[in-house]
């Protein structure tokens, strides 16, 4: 399968100045994709056009993958509101290590440079950006951008000179690689449409030659239409600080089955004929999930890599699959205590129910046992016993208390 094939039935296909896409098939390109350092992570939003950068460097063309020191002391006025809050200095450096880092897991084992747009920013005189940028740019155009329009509106908050001049510097950056690099091809998100096509022109312009974008569709939740990324409510982040590793991989198990088809061609390296097998599973039995199960393996060993992908499979597996809570590894029992509650060893299953605020009393926690409601790895207990050794206490389907 060819790249334009290959991102055509992928459905990474958007806006591109390309007047054909077999044109990524020719010779190879040099491209850019960015991220700004405005978090100390990237989300599974920024995670949907990694992948498509992947596609783009297993097929020859070499990625420049740029974290935006420069701009993102700035920070992208595009789709918000109000100003943003300036970082520090500090923070921006640190989440520029943080991006750099995930870069290397995300891309392992292809070929790829991180390049920062602080290095060619720092020293720059502002008369020569002036003279190189500001003197080939039209005000018309910055003005004829959307946000800008709905920030100088009546209703608008109104916008500083420095996001209103953010495209300029990314434009700047397509020149400079352009320049030093070589590039000729600017990959992005759709929402980074406009801010790519700056940089087009300004190399037409500057240096009387041809440069294009190609974007990748925003990836939509069905069920919200809310669009994944950091600044939605419950973003899901690459850093397993921030997400952790297990509910990052659940994340992706409980994907809705209308949307499961979409996100195994956007988040995995699988290829056609698996992809269309799963999706078939999901119509003929759809009880086993067994795409959900797929995508959400491929995505965290992409993520987080196999051992710990196959730790949180395991602790999923005791949780919700019937598999013996003593089969977990002490790795697995960590991952597993920073998500539900534990209680100490040596105390009887109605004080833990209660520690754990499973119940509010002795006398509920005594009835939910005399029932059978109360289970421990596994086997149902119909006394209040003591116990003195790491287990599981379970009541019904889906509330937990780890003993340790």
């Amino acid at each position: 399968m060819t790249l334009s094939e290959e991102l055509q039935w992928r459905g990474f296909v958007n806006q591109t100045t390309f007047k054909d896409l077999s044109a990524l098939d020719k010779a190879p390109i040099s491209f850019y994709w960015g991220v700004d350092p405005s978090a100390d992570s990237m989300t599974i939003g920024n995670l949907a056009p990694a992948m498509m950068v992947r596609h783009f460097i297993e097929h020859g063309h070499k990625a420049f993958l740029l974290v935006g020191g420069a701009t993102g002391m700035i920070g992208d006025p595009d789709g918000k509101k109000d100003e943003r809050t300036l970082l520090t200095l500090e923070d921006i450096a640190f989440n520029k290590s943080s991006i750099a880092r995930e870069y290397q897991t995300v891309f392992a084992g292809q070929d790829f440079s991180v390049v920062d747009n602080y290095d060619w920013f720092k020293d720059i005189n502002y008369i020569d950006f002036l003279r190189t940028v500001g003197k080939n740019v039209p005000l018309s155009q910055m003005l004829g951008r959307d946000f800008v329009q709905s920030r100088i509106g009546d209703d608008g908050s109104g916008i500083s000179y420095a996001e209103f001049s953010y495209s300029l510097i990314q434009g700047y950056d397509f020149l400079h690689l352009y320049k030093e690099h070589g590039v000729t091809l600017q990959v992005c998100g759709a929402d980074q449409w406009g801010n790519s096509l700056a940089g087009v022109d300004l190399i037409r312009r500057v240096e009387g030659a041809e440069a294009h974008v190609y974007s990748t569709p925003l990836v939509i939740n069905k069920s919200t239409g809310v669009k994944f990324g950091k600044s939605e409510g419950g973003a899901i982040w690459l850093n397993a600080k921030k997400t952790s590793v297990y509910a990052f991989y659940q994340f992706w198990l409980n994907v809705e089955d209308a949307s499961v088809g979409e996100l195994l061609r956007f988040y995995t390296l699988l290829d056609k004929p698996e992809v269309e097998r799963l999706e078939a599973q999901v119509t003929s039995n759809p009880g086993a999930r067994e795409a959900q199960k797929a995508l959400a393996y491929a995505v965290t060993t992409i993520v987080h890599g196999e051992e710990r992908t196959d730790s949180v499979v395991r602790v999923t597996s005791v949780l919700f699959g019937g598999i013996d809570f003593t089969t977990l590894t002490q790795e697995d029992i960590e991952t597993l205590a920073a998500e539900i509650p534990h209680g100490s060893i040596n105390k009887t299953v109605s004080e833990l129910l209660i520690e754990g605020e499973i119940v509010k009393s002795n006398g509920e926690a005594r009835r939910l046992i005399e029932n059978g409601a109360i289970s421990i790895n596994g086997d149902k207990v119909t006394k209040d016993l003591v116990i003195n050794e790491q287990s599981l206490i379970k009541k019904g389907k889906n509330t937990f208390i780890l003993v340790r």
